[in-house]
């Protein structure tokens, strides 16, 4: 196994205490099923297909008895790439109960991305669809298939029920061995994935509920890419199905096609980032016939949420607002559903366990008091490594997670959130590694050197700039050739630049190294 313990320590105590329990994710599903009074309830939803826990639990086992046929075996990891719909659910717990590994890919992700992601965890097969009018996902499988020699086999996530065999009996997994890798928005180019246990992820979900108000009644609206964890975790698909309740998922997260899914299904809770509350909130106020009135709470995470759209939403959507402010490598922080407005607008919420540690260090990591500093966190379900042990200086000599976010305490004890490290972009919950984007810039022939730096958005919350130096002043591509020419290098949508500034050098700090501030200063000063 290629991930990084807890502490010996740490983990008798998180035992001692019942935090780690010995459920594992199967039993979310084979549990509800086998119950009488959740084995006819509707466990997922899409626009076409809708199935009961026993339905639901019939083609798991089916499935995962056909990958095993198929040569997956326990402990295998199989890249997912697969649209949001109830064949991803059934995909996921179907690798759970063969005892493989999902690892989390998302629908917008290119060649590039898959590439790095399918080497770094040694996929043997990829689950996507084979055939879509909207994007070709087997040639995108293919070429990455072609470029990774471990991966065998590329199935169809459109017709699952070919791989069906008759259902067997699987060993059980350990609680405490790897039960996915799912990616996180780093600052590097490279790959990091973040293994996550069995133990770890389902105590994050169960205090999830209780922090969210989640029970059998809940009727949760996917609208995010699936495999990301705020849909995944907070409370989202897995907290809904551990409590007995109905997970619906959206092809599109757009009004005109998510909110008749609300209104058929009665949907109670959605997890949306800030540019989409933003979008369904300016929607709503300007007037709609669709019925919207089952949902009761709206939770936006992802990206810092301006104030004053936060004090829009809940009106505009006639439901609660509920800041989720956390990371896919542990810590979620979320406002209270009986905090006061104003705290619930201005602040991105406390930490959901008493066990989550935070402390506040500055750029040398000496401790800061009464003011904004880096967050570092430790925690029952925060990791201690990324995968293979990769990107070691995210984390503190003692093992604390350094989240590289910026942030300061309300005089209630909730996080604001200030800032972030300036490496890494985040446009809309989506998150940009300037790194990467720099290194296919640097490929383009007529391009000698390039700077990607975030520029606040009132949107998106950040938008990306790059700096480039050419070869010749005269002949500096122009914005539409740099994002055709990243376009055709792999790169997914949302990394490519909003904004290209050509300049003949970049300003430099006193010890020689490229000023990002510097850059960004300009930006602003010049209303970009």
């Amino acid at each position: 196994m290629s991930m990084t313990l807890w502490p010996p320590e740490l983990a008798d105590d998180y035992r001692a205490r019942g935090v780690w329990t010995g459920v594992v994710f199967d039993d979310l599903i084979a549990g509800r099923a086998a119950d009488p009074r959740f084995a006819d309830r509707a466990a997922v939803v899409d626009a076409q297909c809708s199935l009961t826990y026993g339905e639901l639990d019939d083609r798991v086992g089916r499935l995962a008895a056909g990958l095993v046929a198929r040569g997956i075996d326990r402990g295998d990891r199989v890249l997912l790439q697969i649209p949001n719909g109830v064949p991803f659910v059934e995909a996921v717990f179907a690798l759970w109960r063969a005892g493989a590994v999902p690892v989390f890919g998302l629908p917008a992700h290119r060649e590039s991305e898959l590439v790095g992601i399918a080497e770094a965890a040694g996929v043997v097969a990829i689950i996507s669809p084979a055939e879509r009018t909207d994007f070709d996902y087997r040639a995108l499988a293919r070429a990455v298939a072609g470029r990774v020699r471990s991966i065998t086999q590329l199935l169809d996530s459109d017709r699952l029920e070919d791989l069906w065999a008759e259902p067997i009996t699987h060993p059980r997994a350990d609680p405490e061995d790897l039960g996915f890798l799912q990616l996180s928005g780093g600052s590097t180019g490279v790959p990091k994935l973040i293994p996550r246990t069995h133990a770890d992820y389902l105590y994050s979900v169960r205090r999830a509920n209780q922090v969210c108000g989640v029970d059998a009644d809940t009727v949760y609206l996917v609208v995010l890419p699936a495999g990301h964890n705020f849909p995944m975790s907070s409370p989202g698909i897995l907290g809904t199905l551990q409590a007995g309740g109905t997970v619906v998922l959206a092809a599109a997260p757009l009004p005109s096609v998510a909110w008749e899914l609300v209104q058929r299904e009665r949907v109670t809770m959605v997890g949306l980032v800030p540019p989409l509350a933003r979008l369904w909130t300016e929607t709503a106020e300007r007037g709609t016939d669709i019925d919207l009135s089952s949902l009761q709470t709206v939770q936006v995470g992802g990206a810092r949420c301006p104030d004053a759209l936060a004090r829009r939403i809940g009106p505009a959507l006639g439901a609660r607002l509920q800041q989720v402010f956390g990371m896919a490598e542990g810590l979620v922080c979320y406002t209270g559903l009986d905090d006061p407005i104003d705290e619930v607008v201005t602040t991105q919420g406390r930490p959901m366990s008493e066990l989550d540690q935070l402390r506040l260090v500055d750029e040398d990591g000496a401790p800061v008091t009464g003011g904004p500093g880096f967050l570092e966190t430790q925690g029952p379900y925060t990791i201690r490594g990324y995968w293979d042990g990769r990107s070691p200086e995210s984390f503190a000599p003692d093992g604390w997670y350094r989240t590289g976010d910026v942030v300061e305490f309300s005089p209630a004890g909730n996080l604001i959130v200030r800032g972030r490290d300036a490496d890494r972009i985040n446009r809309g919950g989506e998150k940009v590694s300037a790194e990467q984007v720099e290194e296919h810039l640097l490929a383009h022939p007529q391009i000698r050197d390039a700077i990607v730096v975030a520029v606040p958005d009132s949107y998106l919350g950040e938008r990306s700039c790059a700096y480039v130096i050419a070869h010749d002043p005269a002949a500096t591509p122009t914005l539409p050739e740099i994002r055709g020419f990243l376009r055709g290098a792999g790169l997914a949508e949302w990394k490519l630049p909003d904004a290209v500034k050509a300049v003949a050098d970049f300003p430099e700090t006193g010890v020689g190294k490229v000023s990002r501030k510097r850059l960004r200063e300009l930006l602003t000063a010049a209303g970009a």
